[in-house]
């Protein structure tokens, strides 16, 4: 199986992808970091973020099904470089909100930006077994993922540092053209048969958006591992929408240690992001199917168990340590996961297939972080975190008895 170094040497069109992925994904925690300063120096207050938070998060959730539908149906490259352009407009558009800042303004720009989102990073998705060999698509997925938990580990302490020096306009500009580099890179990737789904409709045939979309849901119904690992993904997102509130509430109330508590926090489970996409790689190159399914069972068990007993440790150094733990079980089984779905999922439903499982993981975060912060008015961070401990564990069970009952049957063959 091709190494990390190989496949960046020797994959032109890979490489060129992995590139524009970096750029993009640091410049998108210049936005984040400068839209959240912006909105606390000049408000104050805690409504406008979460208004923030929720104008970026619905709108990528409705903008799921249209992704996936036109992913499927049009040129996935063509519609990833319109994606990075468009974004790379509203990302300069901030730039209004500086000096006169409106919740409303800083509402719709968000909602902009996160809508045309799921175009590109769907779209990434879907062209991965186009661009990388059988052979290179593991290691491809592996360093894919692993790259977007690097940026989000370096890129918000790079973002920090820079907007504090620089000033919100240069984090705006830098955003704007982080998404032009992207589009850059997209537009330099090739394959002779192009980026049109193997079966995609003529170009003069409606695009029938819902009908195609309630299609691509009947066939990952009829694929038992695409529904265990929705189910997966679902676990997942409980907990981690309670995250955004959770680690916030530990390092201010639980640990009573301020800002370097969050971070501290925040950055060992990064660490544990790095560490668990690096073993879902290595167990990728090794198992087989079944090896893979019991794999996913250990991590899975891993990152519950990890969490809820993070959520009642006293010691602070054991609470990071426990993090990182739980993250890593997370992280590995991300990996071998979506490389499950590059393998057995068809071209023609691709797009659809990732856009779903984005949207999912959108719509349960935002129900488990609306959730979580409801019931911190009535109950303290360690039992709410013992709760979502205890649902990724319930999640483990359950993909265990799954498969266990051969309900998780390896589909018939991979999809190129």
């Amino acid at each position: 199986m091709t190494t990390l170094l190989a496949l960046l040497r020797q994959n032109r069109n890979y490489r060129y992808t992995w590139m524009g992925q970096v750029v993009s994904e640091m410049g998108d925690y210049f936005n984040n970091i400068a839209v959240f300063a912006l909105v606390m120096e000049k408000s104050g207050s805690g409504l406008v973020v979460s208004g923030v938070m929720l104008s970026r998060a619905i709108p990528a959730v409705v903008a799921g099904p249209f992704a996936g539908v036109f992913l499927d149906r049009l040129d996935r490259r063509r519609i990833m470089i319109a994606s990075d352009l468009i974004r790379a407009v509203v990302a300069l558009a901030f730039l209004l909100t500086i000096n006169q800042p409106r919740p409303w303004l800083l509402y719709l720009l968000s909602a902009a930006l996160m809508f045309v989102s799921p175009f590109f990073s769907s779209g990434r998705a879907a062209i991965l077994p186009t661009i990388a060999s059988a052979e290179e698509l593991h290691t491809a997925n592996s360093l894919t993922q692993t790259t977007q938990w690097a940026t989000l580990t370096a890129g918000t302490l790079v973002a920090g540092v820079c907007v504090a020096r620089l000033g919100y306009h240069w984090a705006f500009v830098l955003n704007s053209l982080s998404f032009i580099f992207s589009a850059w890179a997209i537009w330099h990737i090739a394959v002779p048969g192009g980026f049109r789904a193997n079966a995609a409709g003529g170009a003069a045939q409606a695009v029938r958006p819902w009908r195609e979309y309630a299609e691509g849901l009947a066939y990952m119904r009829s694929v038992p591992l695409m529904m265990g690992i929705a189910m997966i993904s679902a676990g997942w997102a409980m907990g981690g929408g309670a995250a955004q509130i959770l680690f916030a509430l530990f390092g201010e109330q639980v640990f009573h240690r301020g800002a370097s508590g969050i971070g501290s926090i925040w950055g060992f489970a990064g660490i544990g992001l790095l560490l668990g996409g690096a073993a879902g790689h290595l167990a990728g190159r090794r198992v087989s199917f079944t090896g893979y399914k019991r794999v996913v069972t250990i991590s899975y068990l891993l990152h519950g168990a990890a969490y809820m007993l993070f959520s009642q440790v006293e010691s602070y150094a054991a609470a990071l340590v426990l993090m990182m733990l739980s993250r890593v079980g997370m992280a590995a089984t991300s990996v071998l996961n979506n490389s499950q779905l590059l393998r057995h999922t068809s071209d023609q439903f691709r797009g659809r297939v990732f856009a779903t499982m984005e949207t999912l993981r959108f719509a349960v975060m935002i129900v488990s972080m609306a959730g979580a912060g409801i019931a911190s008015q009535y109950a303290g961070p360690r039992t709410i975190g013992l709760a979502a401990g205890a649902l990724g564990t319930i999640t483990a069970l359950a993909w265990a008895w799954c498969d266990g009952s051969g309900r998780l049957p390896e589909p018939g063959g991979a999809a190129r």
